[in-house]
């Protein structure tokens, strides 16, 4: 039975009314001795729980994979996908448990625990996950969120002294996660052999959350038309969300089709990563030799990715033809989305062609000067009134002086009200970000109990523009001689 506190809201579980080929049932695992190492009122507010809740036995059980959602069981679900490019086969949930969705007057959110043990679809691995990982993916989810980029949202984070052996003997922890749905790209790949069950998925999709999508013919839905026009559609939110990342310098680390959001969201955090100092081949994730999932190939990826979900649909009776009309719009969108950002956090009142080239050579400038991303957009709001702060980020100063003019006679050419666009140029580009050097802080007090560093990245975080007195640091790179953060798959 659900827990009292869940007495106010409207639960059950959508998902759970798919066939049973699309998920198992299966208990958590809860942690021994849990506590409750931060909760965020932000996200409980989104399914309409009182922040006093946070702080009850009930939500610590059940954020710890002892308590239940719904009167229907915990599931996990099944999907397949490529990862690294390579065709993975079966994946699924394998450290994750769908308790169930709440409705909302603003729409249904599930709740899912990350971390939260072993399932059918886990393939030897232990279903567990640990603080460090966890910590990154709690701050990272509303980092996001601050930024106005669409992302998964962090409940709460449960730990506990259960040992978990990765490459040393580390400590367990839940992550409490909520989205619309977790349906990935990887759901539909995994039904791209068989007609009825793709089917269905098509029709879940389209009924919850795209039915402007659906297409009728007659009394009866159109399906090959409907699969047309819903690949269309995340085609769209997939490129403007990749727009995104690009324009504050965000790296996913593992864009695997299996990571990715049927709804455009930002799904899946492990070995993320903000750039500090720019290099446009720049790989967060050091499990990535190859270099598959760097900053500057992402729009790429992307767009591939989306050419396996395409090729999913085929089975529903699309012709390739019809599937590549849904396509082609991905640079298209992509360009519209990325350019219109671009201004903005130049300061642009408009795109030129003509300002092709000083993008250019701004990228080139930061990449050859290894120039800190973030700095380099914030500081250059004030660069027409002191150009020092901003030429501090080069080592060297004649090219950057010689970008500055060309962009200076821009803004000339432009006119309008200085201040104005100053103005609004600090309200796109953030002054903090998630920086691994921040969050690696953060999970070392967290590690000695200690959720302080939580609290006061996520007050800078969930308003990353504006600026905050006596925190000068968090807005910086890491000191020279500070070890870098590596991170990898398994993070």
């Amino acid at each position: 039975m659900a827990d009292p506190f869940l007495a106010g809201l409207r639960t059950g579980c959508s998902f759970a009314t798919l066939p049973r080929g699309f998920y198992s049932q299966v208990d958590p695992r809860p942690l021994r001795e849990p506590r409750l190492l931060h909760a965020n009122p932000d996200a409980a507010a989104l399914i309409g729980l009182d922040a006093g809740v946070l702080r009850t036995p009930g939500f610590l059980a059940l954020c710890a994979g002892g308590g239940r959602l719904a009167d229907v069981p915990p599931v996990a679900t099944a999907y397949s996908g490529h990862q690294f490019g390579v065709w993975a086969g079966q994946l699924g949930d394998g450290r994750a448990h769908l308790l169930g969705d709440v409705q909302t007057p603003g729409g249904s959110w599930e709740i899912q625990l990350k971390g939260s043990g072993r399932t059918p679809y886990s393939r030897m691995g232990d279903g567990w996950a640990v603080l460090r990982s966890s910590v990154r993916e709690y701050l990272a989810s509303e980092a996001m969120a601050g930024l106005g980029i669409p992302t998964t949202r962090a409940l709460a984070l449960a730990a506990s002294d259960d040992p978990v052996v990765r490459e040393t003997v580390e400590t367990a922890a839940i992550v409490t996660r909520l989205a619309p749905s977790f349906v990935r790209f990887g759901h539909f790949e995994h039904w791209g052999h068989s007609h009825h069950e793709q089917k269905a998925l098509l029709d879940y999709v389209v009924g919850h959350w795209y039915p402007g999508c659906r297409v009728m013919a007659g009394s009866e839905t159109d399906t090959p038309a409907t699969a047309c026009r819903l690949l269309a559609e995340v085609v769209r939110r997939t490129a403007r969300l990749i727009a995104q990342w690009q324009l504050v310098g965000f790296c996913h680390g593992v864009m695997n089709t299996d990571n990715m959001s049927i709804l455009g969201l930002t799904l899946d955090y492990g070995p993320f990563g903000f750039m500090d100092a720019f290099q446009a081949n720049h790989v967060c994730n050091h499990s990535d030799t190859a270099g598959r999932y760097a900053w500057n190939a992402q729009p790429a990826v992307a767009r591939w990715n989306l050419y396996r979900l395409a090729g999913s649909l085929l089975v529903l009776g699309c012709d390739a033809p019809a599937l590549e009309a849904s396509l082609a719009p991905f640079e298209a969108e992509f360009l519209a989305a990325y350019r219109a950002g671009l201004a903005r956090k130049l300061g642009l009142n408009a795109w030129r062609p003509a300002d092709a080239a000083l993008e250019d050579d701004w990228w080139n400038l930061l990449h050859a000067q290894q120039a800190d991303f973030t700095q380099a957009f914030r500081l250059l709001a004030g660069a027409d009134l002191d150009a020092d702060p901003w030429l501090a980020l080069f080592a060297d100063r004649a090219p950057a002086r010689a970008w500055l003019d060309r962009y200076l006679a821009r803004l000339s050419e432009q006119g309008g009200d200085a201040a104005a666009r100053r103005a609004a140029m600090l309200r796109v580009n953030p002054l903090y970000v998630l920086r691994n050097h921040l969050a690696q802080r953060a999970i070392e007090a967290a590690q000695r109990g200690d959720a302080s560093e939580i609290d006061r990245l996520l007050v800078l975080l969930r308003d990353p523009y504006t600026e905050r007195p006596g925190f000068e640091s968090y807005a910086c790179p890491p000191a020279a001689g500070e070890p870098a953060v590596a991170v990898s798959c398994s993070s």
